[in-house]
């Protein structure tokens, strides 16, 4: 370390000047990004039917997939380092803010509606008699 902590924010990122960092964050942004992408693809084809789900995993995606590829953009075309941090820290700040605290209460009140739900259908099916079919009285006519 040659220059002051903050100087180093204006300094060029890339493998010269930031030789412990570089590699891993452009690597970590690809892996990631992929890994992202998949999870996206797996959990929404499981949770098809329910709808706050959906909004969650596609809010997590874009956020993810912009963040990770700003980084690698960053990483190709050498912007300097602080662009990268500021980047870095939005993004993880935005991606817990969407997990615990914009989606949990959309996610409470789905769990209540479902379980309310399974509650009526429970109730109105209880007893055997309620799933025949009362026949209806007809007069024949002669």
């Amino acid at each position: 370390m040659t220059l002051l902590p903050w100087e180093y924010l204006f300094e060029a990122f890339d493998r010269r000047n930031f030789h412990d960092l570089y590699t891993p964050t452009w690597v970590a942004s690809l892996v990631l990004m992929i890994a992202l992408i998949v999870l996206y693809n797996v959990r929404t084809r499981q949770l098809h039917r329910h709808p706050p789900y959906l909004d969650l995993y596609e809010w997590l995606l874009w956020t993810g997939v912009i963040t990770l590829g700003l980084l690698l953009v960053y990483a190709l075309f050498v912007f300097d380092f602080i662009f990268v941090l500021i980047t870095l820290v939005g993004g993880c700040a935005l991606l817990v803010w969407i997990r615990f605290v914009r989606f949990p209460p959309i996610l409470a009140a789905y769990e209540t509606k479902l379980a309310k739900a399974r509650y009526l259908s429970r109730l109105r099916f209880a007893k055997p008699e309620a799933t025949i079919r009362p026949k209806s009285k007809r007069r024949r006519k002669r």
